[in-house]
């Protein structure tokens, strides 16, 4: 009879250094753990159960969505929905990412930073979809068939690219240089979503009173103010850093991160439902709607791209583990870390830490 065993837990002084998180004392995973005791993890109250939750139940709820939208409308014809449909893809491809990544990046350090990698690749194709919607459903008519409208998806396409290689190399920072990572990899995420945010931040600040009464304006309001809160707590480790060890497993920062995630997006989604409905009338005649061609060779040119700097990254990644004739690494960073589960469970003296 199959007998299935929870897997020990362990606390920051018993695992290496790069599985280490700021203010998180315990509840830590093996660093060597197999597939199979990362997916009983999930049932097992860890330091990264709610980071795995949090983004894999609004995964079958974004999922939800995009099947209802699929079911209500004519692909083949209906043009006008496509970008609608790219943009609730994305919203589901980022948070099973997200979960699938918190779930495995215990197998390894290598498997950890190739997680991550895949994390961030799916946070920009996400910017990417965000970015084809508002070029289609929210741009303010002051900016409808202008330069900056015509290159706003190619810029938005470069964004992800350099975002997913910027996030990406700050993973190789984080023992050495962990605030010039963590600088990098916020730069990395909150550039694409500014620029994205443009035509919103046109709508809700420059010229408010033309779009007061659209009902899709209040939802943009909340969207930003939850992604501004969002990138706060990610930011400044609240409430975790505060009171190390009170928040290991419920409560830390990337926990409640995740939740602003999922609230933003929640709030996107309407509020693009909303301009699309609404303005659908003077949008069909203000300009053409986006073939699948455009569609598809900005979302594919992300995806090979930043495929192809993957590939790269993790190769670079093993070779970091190995200290394989990469001058940047010191004898510190090159040195194997080897698991100790002898070691006192005391608090640590020492709470330098790092996040995702």
């Amino acid at each position: 009879m199959l007998s299935l065993k929870i897997p020990r837990l362990f606390s920051i002084d018993q695992v290496p250094q790069v599985f280490h998180e700021r203010g998180i004392l315990f509840g830590y995973r093996h660093p060597q753990s197999s597939a199979t005791a990362c997916v009983l993890s999930l049932f097992q109250m860890t330091n990264e159960t709610l980071n795995i939750w949090t983004h894999l139940l609004p995964f079958w709820f974004f999922v939800w969505r995009f099947v209802t939208a699929l079911y209500v409308t004519d692909i083949q014809n209906d043009t006008y929905s496509w970008p609608l449909l790219v943009y609730m893809c994305t919203s589901c491809v980022y948070p099973l990412a997200s979960s699938c990544a918190h779930t495995f990046s215990c197998m390894s350090k290598n498997a950890r930073h190739i997680c991550y990698f895949l994390d961030y690749g799916a946070v920009n194709l996400f910017s990417l979809g965000s970015a084809i919607a508002y070029s289609a459903y929210t741009f303010p008519e002051a900016l409808v068939q202008t330069p900056f409208h015509d290159y706003y998806i190619v810029l938005a396409v470069l964004n992800t690219i350099l975002s997913t290689g910027l996030s990406c190399y700050s993973r190789f920072l984080e023992i050495q240089k962990p605030r010039l990572c963590k600088v990098l990899r916020v730069l990395a995420f909150a550039y694409p979503y500014t620029w994205d945010s443009l035509p919103i931040f046109y709508r809700l600040f420059l010229f408010p009173d033309e779009d007061i009464e659209n009902e899709a304006t209040l939802y943009h309001q909340k969207h930003v103010v939850m992604t501004l809160l969002a990138s706060v707590l990610y930011s400044a480790h609240l409430p975790e850093c505060l009171a190390p060890g009170c928040f290991d497993y419920i409560g830390h920062s990337h926990q409640l991160f995740h939740v602003c995630v999922i609230l933003a997006t929640h709030l996107q989604m309407e509020a693009i439902l909303l301009d699309k409905t609404l303005r659908k009338e003077w949008l069909m005649t203000a300009f053409k709607p986006f073939s699948f061609s455009q569609i598809a060779v900005a979302v594919m040119l992300q995806l090979t791209l930043s495929a192809s700097y993957h590939i790269r990254q993790q190769r670079a990644t093993m070779d970091y583990s190995r200290g394989a004739g990469r001058p940047w690494l010191t004898s510190r960073a090159c040195a194997l870390e080897t698991l100790n589960p002898n070691k006192s469970l005391e608090k640590p003296s020492s709470l330098v830490g790092r996040s995702e």
